[in-house]
């Protein structure tokens, strides 16, 4: 079974970075794409960043567009997620998850088979 571990999540003052992890296990595809997605109180899933298993298509969510940065370790099988300039709006539960397609329409949660269990991001002063 795929297994997805989220990790790095903390309580950050705006303009803060942090770094999240997912370690990934379980699987034996070559290809594939990762995304990470997050998820306020009271809101809908939203996407906020995706990499295809070539590495070559990086996307990301209008709002954290020049601010974050997706990657991936493969001989770690790890995702990464680099936060720069941190908003409080960027609070949320951040969420890895993996889907044996393209990264073509990633942004549809729906489309993504397994995640992980959730890292918690807090941005406040």
């Amino acid at each position: 079974d795929v297994r997805l571990v989220e990790s790095g999540g903390a309580s950050v003052q705006p303009g803060g970075s942090l770094r999240l992890s997912c370690e990934a296990s379980g699987y034996r595809y070559y290809f594939f794409c990762m995304a990470w997605f997050r998820q306020a109180p009271g809101k809908a899933r939203e996407p906020v960043a995706a990499l295809d298993s070539d590495e070559i298509t990086a996307d990301y969510g209008d709002s954290v567009k020049g601010r974050f940065t997706i990657s991936r370790d493969p001989d770690k099988d790890t995702l990464y997620l680099q936060m720069n300039s941190l908003k409080p709006e960027d609070t949320g539960i951040y969420y890895c998850a993996v889907r044996f397609l393209s990264c073509a329409s990633w942004y549809v949660a729906a489309d993504f088979r397994d995640w992980g269990q959730g890292t918690q991001v807090t941005v406040s002063s």
